[in-house]
């Protein structure tokens, strides 16, 4: 766990080094809303020079906490387990937005912020789990079924894990760091009884959840005994040799892969996800989005999709206009919350939104 994490405003209130990739600065041309002006606002407060008050606290809990500052930071600096944990503050001292006290009760209940159902128990038992997630449960579940088909393909049938249960993120994100560690517990307790020595997760953020903040936020460490990998990584490896095909559509016209929120936080999801889609659409009509790869833009289902919907949603459109002004026709990506945020604003922009995993199952020859 990272000590004395939210010190890292110190360093980070004067540094512009990352403002050239920040999300909400980009869609807002707002100073306050960049990393450094966010940052500026939390060492304020620390020298007694600003107080949360609505607007400030508002601010505060604009920020996208996607992983584009640390990405590009010389010195790795964590500033959005810095903003968390200053938002852990704000929620104390019972100054944080309605809202985050609504999701509170929500994920303490239900485990997710969407519906009201508890998680679904573990299928059984087996080498290999796959975490499921809210997301895919009830905002996407045909992303999960495609992924278990194409999983099936290569005979392997996974034992289910938090199905409908917050993968931890949304509440740390949201200062609400003892919810999350309930929920990432209650996830590893669930792994630990399947008896997997692998955890398949659906996107990035699921990877970077239970592999990286688990343990820097939460001071919850990957047991080391279980590997964590993605299912795009998977898939990929199993396509190189030769154990799933897919057959190619031309028809489509430009198509782009659209490296979904938190993609920058796990570089591993870059190449396998487009070597995917290069299977079932040709690599000759293939363009990239500037906001690509190591300074890929989020779509909105971060925790501003409750706290700023105005902000999850301009963040959304952006990464469609992306795909429009280099003239893609298609887009692609993995993660189903994701998808569900995109498919929602695609038709104002003329371009197809399509999940991954259901072309990939479409289109398996």
């Amino acid at each position: 766990m990272i000590e004395n994490v939210i010190d890292t405003t110190e360093y980070c209130r004067h540094c512009l080094m990352c403002r050239h990739v920040a999300p909400v600065g980009h869609v807002t041309h707002r100073e306050t809303l960049t990393p450094h002006g966010v940052a500026q606002l939390v060492a304020s407060e620390r020298r007694g020079m600003i107080e949360w008050t609505e607007d400030t606290v508002q601010a505060l809990y604009a920020f996208s906490d996607n992983g584009d500052s640390r990405a590009h930071c010389v010195t790795s600096q964590p500033l959005g387990e810095a903003i968390a944990a200053a938002r852990s503050e704000v929620v104390a001292q019972d100054k944080a937005p309605p809202v985050v006290y609504e999701l509170h009760d929500k994920l303490q209940r239900w485990e997710n912020p969407h519906e009201a159902a508890e998680p679904e128990p573990p299928t059984g038992e087996g080498d290999v789990a796959l975490f499921v997630g809210d997301d895919a449960t009830h905002l996407r579940p045909s992303t999960l079924e495609a992924a278990l088909a194409l999983l099936q393909a290569v005979d392997i049938d996974p034992v289910l894990i938090g199905r409908g249960r917050s993968n931890g993120f949304l509440a740390s994100s949201l200062g609400l760091p003892s919810t999350a560690e309930a929920l990432v517990r209650a996830t590893l307790q669930e792994l630990a009884e399947s008896g997997a020595s692998t955890l398949l997760v659906l996107a990035p953020g699921d990877y970077f959840a239970f592999g990286q903040m688990s343990d820097e936020r939460l001071g919850i460490p990957w047991p080391d005994d279980v590997e964590l990998l993605e299912v795009t990584q998977l898939l990929a490896q199993k396509m190189e040799e030769g154990a799933i095909g897919f057959s190619q559509d031309a028809s489509g016209g430009p198509h782009a892969y659209l490296d979904p929120t938190h993609a920058v936080r796990v570089p591993s999801h870059y190449d396998p996800a487009r070597q995917l889609a290069g299977a079932v659409y040709p690599d000759t009509d293939r363009v990239e989005l500037f906001w690509r790869n190591g300074r890929a833009h989020p779509s909105g289902n971060l925790a501003v999709q409750f706290t700023s919907p105005d902000v999850a949603d301009q963040l959304t459109k952006a990464r469609l206009k992306d795909a429009q002004s280099v003239g893609a026709k298609r887009v692609l990506t993995a993660d189903p919350g994701s998808l569900h945020h995109l498919a929602h604003h695609a038709s104002s922009f003329d371009v197809t939104v399509e999940g991954l995993f259901e072309t990939l199952a479409a289109r398996r020859s």
